[in-house]
């Protein structure tokens, strides 16, 4: 007869059983995640295919809704010829992949968030996860705020400060469609971009690479640095373009000051 108690005859049982493992904290090996990469990447390129496409079929509809910021200024100056003309055969092919790409790459951007979220999920803690969630909902509304700001405020000013020039020179105002749309992508995608950089400073502060303290000792230099960004993605040289991009950046810097600070209250409590 043993002597062995039952039950921890049964406690040891119950280790060398295997135990199922949750999806979340499964191992995996590196051609796996390779894997997992490639179905992400390639659920991406689907939609943005997708959403070229039905831009594509609408394309005109979606140039006239392009064109109102040009129509914008428009009504603010009737002289001004809003006919944008093409200057060789291949331009218009110029401008219609600008229309397909920016449209396709913002009305995306959401999807881009979801796929890159389910990709990282895996990896994360319950801690980690909590965090996910706000991230991409802040990622996503900082782009789409950048790109409303460039659309509806600084092309328009663009614009006008271009034909005000032109008018003061008394230059004859005849622009080209695929330089109009080339402008339109660059300060709608680099704009949504540039504001992204407040969310890039509190992550930055709640993983523990840099201090709210800092932050607030160089407040003086982020602000250079966000007129140095304000002359890069404006294409025009005027102060008043530059200022009017910058201050919405200054300001996106305090926020995320205060947020960061909320943030590191909040590690403290737990």
């Amino acid at each position: 007869m043993s002597d062995e108690n039952p039950d921890t005859e049964f406690d040891r049982e119950a280790t060398l059983r295997p135990t199922s493992v949750a999806p979340r904290e499964k191992s995996m090996g590196f051609l796996d995640h390779l894997e997992e990469l490639r179905g992400t990447l390639i659920k991406c390129a689907v939609v943005f295919t997708l959403i070229v496409a039905v831009i594509a079929y609408f394309l005109k509809d979606f140039a006239y809704l392009l064109n109102l910021p040009l129509e914008q200024v428009r009504a603010e100056y009737p002289q001004l010829k809003t006919d944008l003309v093409t200057n060789s055969p291949m331009g218009i092919f110029s401008v219609v992949i600008s229309i397909c790409v920016t449209g396709g790459f913002v009305l995306s951007l959401p999807f881009f968030l979801l796929f890159l979220g389910q990709f990282i999920a895996p990896a994360l803690t319950k801690r980690e996860l909590k965090v996910l969630l706000p991230t991409v909902l802040a990622a996503l509304a900082l782009f789409l705020a950048g790109a409303s700001f460039g659309y509806f405020i600084l092309v328009p000013s663009t614009i006008r400060v271009a034909f005000e020039l032109n008018e003061l020179l008394g230059f004859t105002v005849l622009w080209t469609a695929d330089k109009y749309y080339g402008l339109l992508m660059w300060m709608v995608l680099g704009v949504g971009a540039s504001f992204e950089f407040p969310l890039l400073v509190v992550l930055a502060t709640y993983m523990g690479l840099v201090e709210v303290a800092t932050l607030k000792k160089y407040r003086r230099h982020a602000v250079v640095v966000m007129f140095i960004i304000a002359a890069i993605v404006t294409p025009t040289p005027d102060p008043v373009n530059q200022t009017l991009f910058a201050v919405p950046l200054i300001l996106l810097y305090e926020a995320a000051i205060w947020a960061s600070a909320l943030v590191k209250r909040r590690q403290r409590m737990h």
